[in-house]
């Protein structure tokens, strides 16, 4: 720098020569492979060949490709139910994480760990756990299963039911949970608030932000603690939980490992994503065109999601 406080060019290449490695690993690892991305989802391109223009045939087969549209009703699905689900569970967990208590300390720790677990050993362990052999979950219920269903079967005569109906009331099961096209995507719903500790410690720092005297205040104003949350922690809490919910939004339309890894997007591609499926297509079957397309389709979705709640923004989240 000269004696006048200006950036001389000296200056300015020693600070680029500092910023090329960052500059070189942004354009091999981001820059290069979006723009080739987007070239190859207008090609017909398997990898083996060289790709060939097609145009906007790519884009145009997705909309007669019955697994993709499944897919996507899949994911769309998932994502309007386990997004609002993950933000109510986190939120509830932390407001009774954030009551003083002598052990508090050790519940956020039992709360976040299952987030530090890896996703695959994660689904492992739950596969085996809901398996309906030899898994523990099916075993214990298969007791209170049966008092249930001969207690049903006893009083279902009196509702004039057929006699198949109360057959299978006698005869009540555990669900197949990962085997059931009925079952499946709930349980793969329910397995994705198993590691929802990060939310939770992102909203207990919210918690930890919000003013105490804006609840002496309330508490003066003859507020009780209903009132207070409405009126005091969610307003006060919108911002992180407009956060949490872009996130979830985010990774919901990203969701690949769980169901991967547990259903394989069976039975019958009621658990196929889009993710799971755009992965199948570019690299099992070999259409790396097709699957780009549908990366810019994804990329597309979200933006569009992420900009809906940004809109909606302005009504419900408040600033300090």
């Amino acid at each position: 720098m000269s004696a006048y406080g200006r950036v001389t060019w000296r200056d300015q290449l020693i600070g680029m020569f500092f910023a090329m490695p960052f500059i070189i690993g942004v354009a091999v690892l981001l820059v290069v492979p979006l723009a080739l991305s987007f070239y190859y989802s207008f090609c017909h391109y398997t990898m083996l060949t060289p790709p060939i223009w097609v145009g906007l045939k790519n884009y145009v087969r997705l909309l007669s490709d019955h697994a993709f549209m499944r897919s996507l009703l899949n994911t769309c699905f998932f994502s309007v139910i386990s997004v609002p689900l993950a933000l109510g569970w986190s939120l509830l967990l932390a407001l009774l994480l954030n009551v003083p208590n002598r052990l508090r300390n050790v519940y956020r720790t039992i709360v976040f760990l299952p987030s530090l677990l890896p996703l695959v050993a994660t689904a492992v362990i739950w596969r085996w756990m809901l398996s309906p052999v030899h898994g523990p979950i099916n075993f214990l219920l298969q007791f209170p299963c049966h008092w249930v269903g001969t207690m049903l079967a006893a009083v279902a005569p009196l509702f004039h039911a057929a006699p198949s109906t109360i057959h299978s009331l006698r005869h009540l099961k555990p669900p197949l949970w990962l085997e059931d096209g009925k079952w499946a995507m709930t349980t793969i719903i329910l397995l994705s608030l198993w590691g929802v500790g990060q939310t939770v410690i992102i909203f207990l720092a919210g918690l930890d932000e919000i003013p105490e005297e804006l609840y002496e205040s309330a508490a003066l104003d003859g507020a009780t603690g209903l009132r207070r949350l409405w009126h005091v922690t969610l307003p006060m809490l919108s911002p992180v939980i407009f956060f949490n919910l872009v996130i979830g939004i985010i990774g919901s339309w990203q969701i690949f490992d769980l169901p991967y890894v547990m259903t394989q997007g069976g039975p019958g591609r009621a658990t196929l994503f889009y993710s799971m499926y755009l992965f199948e297509a570019g690299f099992q079957q070999l259409r790396m065109g097709a699957a780009c397309a549908m990366a810019w389709v994804q990329l597309i979705i979200i933006l569009i999601l992420t900009a809906i709640a940004f809109r909606s923004a302005k009504k419900w989240v408040h600033y300090r």
